[in-house]
């Protein structure tokens, strides 16, 4: 039988194993997954609750749940949906991590293993800060955002809503990054990105 002191993930391949590895590590109560259809592959062992998409989906089972959605857009939209039916959306924050007592965040996110966040960096709902990640001094970064493993955010940087910074790059101090912005592995931001652009290379040019 379902319990709603449990813990059901959204999603349950790829990138909801790093979530539920840390879930985990936290000591969370995670024992069912979300998917449109049962998997084979169930390496962490816990029960199949249902497709959250579906009209039959059973959402008095449990009461809190974590995103194991990679995809920014997919990831905000089913945030949308479990806050729809009055449930807790909850942050898991890996425990290898490093987070300013001075830092905030909103609710959904997922903060890898080592990752940094430093003092007065504001972090909206529904984000990912990937392995290894660093997030400087007051930082801005709004919902639904992807930070990849090893990318680095320099001082004063402002990320918009829905956007995606690749492994290994790096934003220079200061810089603004619009909303539903791309910015390639590897990268070196020097200058503000508009929204919705896609930006690559050393320095970073819009990719035509």
């Amino acid at each position: 039988m379902p319990d709603k002191n449990s813990i059901a993930i959204i999603g349950y391949s790829g990138h909801s194993f790093v979530v539920l590895d840390a879930a985990k590590l936290m000591g969370l109560d995670v024992k069912y997954y979300c998917e449109r259809n049962q998997v084979s592959f169930n390496p962490f062992g816990i029960n199949y609750l249902g497709d959250e998409g579906s009209g039959s989906f059973n959402w008095n089972a449990v009461d809190e749940f974590i995103l194991g959605i990679g995809d920014n857009r997919i990831r905000q939209k089913v945030a949308g949906l479990i806050l729809s039916k009055n449930k807790a959306i909850l942050n898991v924050i890996h425990p290898s991590s490093i987070i300013s007592n001075y830092a905030t965040f909103g609710m959904g996110n997922f903060i890898a293993a080592n990752v940094t966040v430093n003092a007065l960096a504001k972090i909206a709902d529904n984000c990912i800060l990937n392995t290894g990640c660093i997030v400087e001094h007051e930082c801005i970064i709004e919902s639904g955002v992807h930070i990849a493993p090893g990318t680095v955010l320099a001082g004063n940087v402002t990320i918009g809503e829905n956007s995606f910074i690749g492994a290994n790059s790096v934003v220079k101090q200061g810089v603004k990054i619009g909303s539903g912005v791309t910015v390639g592995a590897g990268s070196v931001v020097i200058k503000d990105i508009p929204d919705n652009a896609i930006w690559v290379g050393n320095p970073a040019k819009k990719l035509k």
